[in-house]
């Protein structure tokens, strides 16, 4: 059965897809494999959606039903034992792809929905895809097919109150029957095969959410507008075909909001939450995270704990998730240095907002302040950026350094950085660039660059250390920014991972370069900042992340610090380099770790997660629950697709800042995008 597509665009994404979300989680069957990989997910999903088709995420389709999670889809077809040759059932067709994937295994597949328009669209949509061996039938699935039984397999795709006997009855001996059975939202996934004419073995397989099962011998009508009322307010219509947590890993969830504001620490300014984060000054490295990237509450927050370590407890490191060429203009006012001379202008590229804001401006200025006080220049805090994606930059940093010490070897350099020189204001292009040759154009010139400028560290190292770890750290930039842009297409995971990496490196080599007693701050995202081991992050999309590497490398004397909001307004995009806008934030999610804490009815808190917890606080909070994370880019329309992930909070951090009503950073759209800064360290 040939797929009709000659040209696929999308069979990469496929591939990526059947590799992390399918084997990486335990599918084996090769069938399963070959047909996930073969089947256009983006062709059963409406267009606005397409770009989350290979995610594994259930979505929304029409009827106010969904498609099923891409794992949960080959989990049971795999718990199915599907073969070439086979006759399969499927009950609840709902857009066609599970469907459209068993056909690409078996030699006839019927589909029953009780939904005519659903059932509509999934005919065409088999025809439009060649797909000939699969029959798509509108009526009650609970009664199957007879006209076609018996079925070597049958699958439902909704949760029933029992096993249909009429189901059981069309099977084949031999043959494997999997359904969703429970009575409440959540369902356990059971395996029935039937042994003889009047025998059958049941297997559980695990907690699944899915839409009911209605007909007659499913939930009744009646139930069915309530159930579906229930679950649209609460998953707003994704629930859908969702692997959960086993049944005895959730509690009850209407008592975590209490037992937050039990252990919660109320604050009213800064000043009180600063006093509740000095408990963690004794670490040598403390991650502040930020549920967005345009949020003032969390910019002023992180700021005062900041200065606090800087001052009282000789922090001598702020590393933030941002440019290094950038932020080293902001490092030389901190410090009182004379000014880089590259680049010409800090924080120029999207998205400015993040670090020329009113906000990191009146941060800036106090952190000058107590390094004034500081009488030795060594021992004075310094701003530094971990982030990579600084080709160009990095590249004229290096040079302008090695002209200054070594011309000639600033010549070679020029020559081997010469292969990025046509993507330099387009990195992107590289890639796309390396992607179709299949080849990495430029790995080996911009690598033999950086084991130059260290095969004479010992040289340059002595006529000014600060500057040799600049331009070193610059250099690394590019190899790693080369890599970065060159993999960024072979999938998410993997650019995500080497990021996060670069920038783990980035903060231990400045650890090393600050002194044995060096001490860090860490800003950035809480989807860095958070252990990723923790979240659906690294259980399902296989990516790491700094909050993982810090504890693994500093264990207890690191403490990982995650915030979170309800609602209020943040700066942020609708799409890359798009100018920023000052967007509403919905209020969060019933079945959030957000709505819980909106609903323990505390403005501001502070909430200890992790060591100095009580143990049923910890239990309790580790529950895996969905959390919100809005970075550059802000879509309330897909807000649970773009914007939310599963986590469990006590283990990914150590402790949880809260602020119920949040606003925007002060910050202009598209502020400075040329030119020197009008003042130092920039101008607003």
């Amino acid at each position: 059965m040939e797929d009709s597509h000659a040209q696929d665009p999308h069979a990469h994404d496929r591939a990526i897809m059947v590799t992390r979300h399918l084997e990486a989680r335990g599918i084996s069957d090769a069938h399963v494999l070959a047909a996930m990989a073969q089947v256009p997910r983006e062709a059963f999903v409406s267009q606005p959606l397409s770009e989350f088709a290979y995610e594994d995420s259930a979505l929304p389709i029409a009827a106010g039903q969904t498609i099923s999670q891409p794992f949960i889809v080959a989990r049971m077809i795999e718990l199915a034992e599907i073969r070439p040759g086979d006759t399969v059932l499927e009950v609840g067709a709902g857009s066609g792809y599970a469907a459209a994937v068993m056909s690409r295994i078996a030699s006839s597949v019927y589909a029953v929905e009780r939904h005519e328009e659903l059932a509509d669209l999934a005919r065409e949509r088999e025809a439009r895809l060649g797909y000939d061996n699969v029959e798509i039938i509108c009526g009650d699935g609970t009664k199957g097919w007879p006209q076609q039984a018996p079925f070597d397999a049958i699958i439902v795709s909704a949760g029933g109150p029992k096993v249909p006997d009429a189901l059981k009855r069309q099977l084949a001996i031999g043959g494997r029957l999997v359904i969703p059975v429970g009575r409440d939202l959540y369902q356990t996934l059971v395996r029935v095969r039937r042994t003889g004419q009047d025998t059958f073995e049941q297997e559980d397989h695990g907690g699944v959410t899915f839409v009911p099962l209605i007909g007659e011998e499913g939930w009744e009508a009646p139930r069915q507008a309530k159930t579906e009322t229930q679950i649209d307010s609460e998953t707003s219509g994704f629930a859908n075909g969702l692997l959960t947590p086993a049944p005895q890993a959730r509690g009850p969830r209407a008592d975590l909001s209490h037992l937050i504001a039990g252990a919660a620490e109320p604050f009213g300014d800064l000043t009180e939450l600063t006093a509740l984060a000095e408990r963690f000054a004794d670490r040598r490295v403390v991650l502040l995270g930020e549920a967005t990237h345009g949020t003032a509450e969390f910019y002023d927050a992180r700021a005062r704990i900041t200065e606090m370590l800087v001052a009282k407890h000789g922090f001598t490191i702020v590393a933030v998730e941002a440019d290094w060429p950038d932020a080293a203009v902001y490092d030389a006012f901190v410090r009182g240095r004379p000014r880089p001379e590259v680049p010409a202008s800090a924080f120029t590229r999207f998205p400015d907002w993040m670090w020329r804001n009113g906000q990191v401006n009146a941060f800036l200025q106090r952190l000058k302040a107590i390094n004034e006080s500081v009488a030795d220049p060594d021992r004075r805090a310094g701003f530094y950026g971990l982030d990579v994606y600084s080709l160009a930059t990095s590249i004229g940093v290096v040079l302008n350094y090695l002209d200054n010490v070594d011309p000639q070897t600033a010549r070679i350099a020029r020559e081997r950085y010469g292969c990025l020189a046509p993507f330099r204001s387009d990195p992107a292009r590289y890639g796309r660039m390396a992607l179709s040759q299949g080849y990495a154009l430029c790995e080996r010139p911009v690598t033999q660059a950086l084991v130059d400028l260290l095969r004479k560290r010992l040289g340059y190292l002595a006529r000014d250390g600060s500057a040799f770890f600049n331009a070193e750290q610059n250099a690394r930039i590019v190899v790693a920014a080369e890599q970065y842009y060159r993999i960024m297409y072979y999938g998410a995971a993997q650019s995500w991972n080497l990021r996060d990496q670069h920038m783990f490196d980035t903060l231990e080599r400045l650890l090393k370069h600050r002194g044995p007693d060096a001490k860090a701050v860490v800003w950035a995202h809480n989807s860095h900042i958070g252990d990723a081991v923790f979240t659906e992050m690294g259980q399902v999309r296989g990516e790491l992340n700094i909050g993982q590497l810090t504890r693994a490398r500093f264990g207890e004397d690191c403490a990982l610090i995650g915030f979170g909001t309800d609602r209020g307004t943040v700066a942020a995009a609708s799409n890359w380099d798009e100018p920023m806008e000052i967007k509403r934030v919905r209020p969060a999610r019933n079945d959030s770790y957000e709505g819980r804490s909106r609903d323990a009815g505390i403005e501001a808190f502070f909430l200890e997660t992790g060591g100095g917890q009580k143990d049923s606080i910890r239990e309790a909070l580790a529950e895996p629950m969905l959390e919100r994370a809005i970075g550059v880019i802000y879509r309330p329309e897909t807000e649970l697709l773009s914007h939310y992930f599963q986590a469990e909070l006590s283990k990914q951090f150590d402790a949880w800042i809260w602020f119920t009503e949040t606003q925007a950073v002060d910050a202009r759209p598209q502020a400075h995008p040329h030119g020197p800064d009008e003042t130092f360290p920039f101008g607003l």
